[in-house]
């Protein structure tokens, strides 16, 4: 953990434990506080590459389904329009990532996009 991020695993101990100069410790020490910090600690989070808490990515869950729910009752939700944006793509900024879309005019457009991306794939 320390060659991961050390600056992570300091204020976490610090935060949890209050040790402020972690190197006092015999290393069996500093093992065993490292393994009794939250499954949300700093260190912890990094390692599992988790950029929020669990239970914050499910209270967004939770929002983001009642959202949905509310404005399918919606006349613009019946027209599927102006759906509200969820909470969890903000976070995750998994947003940035489904902008991009592409658009074909026929579907033989579609099949030579298609084979040039097979042909990359095969390629690489």
């Amino acid at each position: 953990m320390i060659k991961f991020d050390e600056d992570a695993l300091i204020c976490d101990l610090a935060e949890t434990y209050h040790i402020y100069d972690y190197k006092r410790l015999s290393p069996q020490q500093i093992a065993v506080f490292s393994l009794g910090l939250r499954d949300d600690s700093r260190i912890k989070m990094k390692l599992n590459g988790q950029n929020l808490p669990i239970d914050t990515l499910l209270l967004a869950g939770i929002q983001d389904r009642l959202s949905i729910s509310l404005w399918f009752k919606t006349t613009d939700g019946q027209k599927g329009k102006n759906k509200p944006k969820m909470i969890t793509d903000i976070l995750t900024k998994s947003e940035e990532k489904s902008k991009r879309k592409i658009q074909f005019n026929s579907g033989e457009e579609f099949e030579k996009y298609r084979q040039q991306l097979f042909q990359r794939e095969g390629g690489s």
